[in-house]
């Protein structure tokens, strides 16, 4: 009796799937992949049924430890070759998983090799495939030369590539290494990664993910160092870079096309004293979803900032450092208040997401087209709405200055720690102290915060003498907070997602009084505190209060605001 009549028997299958499945002479794993492809079963139901019918084990492998001292004596070409993985020792009996009931000639050779007697279990082939890529690799069947086997889950370059013909050059676009590459953006893109780090150090090749901010070290079977050379190669022939080109820093971009997502890939590569280092920065369009609403603002800011970005005209400056979000706010702000009868124009480097309905220009400084220089083209297009990647000179200010000044609403970001250092940021750039009063109608600072997981998020009773001595405890009343567990969901690191904190300092007449006589930002700073502005702490403690986040990710994020009292008193 195979596979299908066992899921026939178990009312799994009905008469008519069991025939269209046997019409592709489908048998064992095979035919189970191929009824849960269709929807005719779940692979779970499925390999438990089997489990029962042929009297093996079923198991699910996300909540069981693994002895990973196994791995050091396990053939590795059969866990590749066989998705086979050794799970424990018991009374001298090797357990092993595998997803296939039906093949146990792979359960003989692994007896042979590592002569004990082996006990076979059955498991998921997607669980089994995640074990082999968390404990050996990514990229490590690549590097056992499993390369006749064919992926469905191959990336799709939608540029064509040019190779110069060196050793080089086609050493990097061998099967292997081709593979290899492919795995590693993969496994990056199904990891929600926003960049790659891909560095060459002494001991050999480190990647690292960066997820949700915090960047996490992958394993990587030390056989991939003799791959080095052509997996930077690759990346750079793919990036349309020079590969012969490396004591100069290059950058470049990847277009791909993943299970029928566009992603874009920019590539960054820096000459390091043990190699090239690369770091890719994901960008993926059909994960990303621009309102303003669902960003993580307070009501109250909200409503305040969706005001702002109807004004007829003036400056609103988003400010934070490299990826606090910062971009994202800006597409939001500009979709909310896109229409037929406003001209959006937006001078951008580089031009991260293509708007529908927004003119965008990427800026090219090698060729001279500038901020400043697009800026005052863009102006004699008649625009409405002006955006600015980034004020980074004195010429880009005074020219969005202008442009506020005859008319138009100027949205542009800042690199300052908070919304009250922008007005002196602006002045020490050389821009005149009441140009920068009278066009500056609000900043918006803005940080990011890990969201903690739903399904795993643990309630808990704050130790008041281990808080910060600025937690506002009459707000907190008799609430819990919350702190991170980990689960499978999100994949043990207790958080899943980020979402913003705020602070939204509206230029009233006090404020432009202030940047009028060059104040300090301090005491820009407490005069918008008086006068009831949310500072990004006070915004994380809402958002740690609330739920969604934790203690420690505010305190890892902001600045405390512990001393705003005695310096409002020195100000005062």
């Amino acid at each position: 009796m195979d596979a299908g009549e066992m899921l026939k028997r178990r009312g799994l299958l009905s008469d008519s799937q069991f025939a269209q499945l046997r019409q592709g002479n489908g048998d064992g794993a095979s035919l189970i992949d191929k009824a849960v492809a269709l929807g005719y079963v779940r692979e779970e139901a499925a390999l438990q049924a089997l489990a029962e019918e042929v009297g093996l084990e079923y198991v699910d492998l996300r909540d069981m430890e693994v002895d990973l001292a196994l791995l050091q004596s396990f053939p590795h070409k059969l866990i590749h070759r066989e998705s086979l993985f050794p799970i424990r020792r018991d009374n001298g009996q090797l357990i092993v998983a595998t997803s296939d009931p039906f093949d146990l000639y792979p359960i003989d050779e692994v007896s042979a090799a590592t002569g004990l007697s082996v006990v076979p279990v059955l498991a998921s082939r997607g669980q089994i495939l995640g074990l082999i890529k968390k404990h050996l690799g990514v990229g490590s069947e690549t590097v056992e030369g499993l390369l006749e086997q064919a992926s469905d889950r191959d990336v799709e370059l939608l540029d064509e590539i040019e190779a110069d013909g060196s050793e080089l050059s086609e050493m990097a676009q061998e099967a292997s290494v081709v593979r290899l590459v492919n795995e590693i953006l993969l496994e990056a893109i199904e990891t929600r990664a926003s960049d790659v780090h891909i560095e060459s150090q002494a001991a050999g090749l480190v990647i690292r993910y960066r997820v949700d901010g915090i960047l996490h070290p992958q394993p990587v079977p030390p056989e991939i160092n003799r791959f080095q050379a052509a997996i930077i190669s690759r990346l750079k022939i793919m990036s349309h870079l020079n590969i012969a080109e490396r004591r100069l820093p290059q950058d470049g971009r990847i277009k791909l096309r993943v299970k029928g997502r566009e992603i874009d890939v920019r590539v960054s590569v820096i000459p390091m004293i043990h190699g090239e280092g690369l770091v890719l920065r994901i960008l993926d369009k059909g994960a990303m979803v621009f309102e303003l609403r669902s960003l993580g603002m307070d009501p109250d800011t909200y409503r305040l900032f969706g005001e702002l970005i109807r004004l007829p005209h003036g400056i609103i400056l988003v400010t934070g450092p490299t990826g606090s979000g910062k971009t994202t706010t800006l597409y939001s702000a500009l979709i909310e208040i896109n229409s037929p009868d406003t001209k959006i124009i937006t001078t951008e480097d580089p031009v991260e997401y293509q708007l529908a309905g927004i003119n965008q220009i990427q800026v090219h400084p090698k060729i001279g087209l500038t901020f400043a220089g697009s800026l005052r083209a863009i102006l004699r297009h008649d625009p409405d709405v002006v955006l600015i990647g980034e004020i980074r000179d004195l010429e880009t200010a005074e020219n969005a200055i202008q442009a506020a000044l005859t008319g138009h609403l100027v949205f542009s970001t800042l690199h300052t720690n908070d919304a009250a250092g922008a007005y002196a940021r602006l002045s020490d750039m050389g821009v005149e102290p009441f140009l920068v009063a009278s066009t500056v109608e609000a900043v918006m600072a803005q940080r990011l915060v890990r969201r903690l997981c739903i399904h795993c998020r643990e309630p808990y009773t704050p130790d008041r003498d281990a808080m910060p001595a600025d937690f506002p405890w009459d707000r907190l009343g008799d609430r819990p907070l919350y702190r991170k567990v980990g689960c499978r969901e999100c994949r043990h690191v207790g958080y899943s997602g980020r979402l913003g904190i705020y602070e939204l300092l509206l230029t009233d007449n006090n404020i432009r009084q202030l940047a009028h006589d060059r104040a300090s930002t301090w005491r820009i700073k407490q005069t918008a505190v008086r006068q009831g502005m949310m500072t990004l702490r006070d915004d994380g403690w809402r958002k740690a209060i609330e739920g969604v986040t934790t203690v420690d990710e505010v305190l890892r994020i902001t600045k405390g605001d512990q001393d705003l009292a005695e310096l409002d008193k020195l100000v005062r």
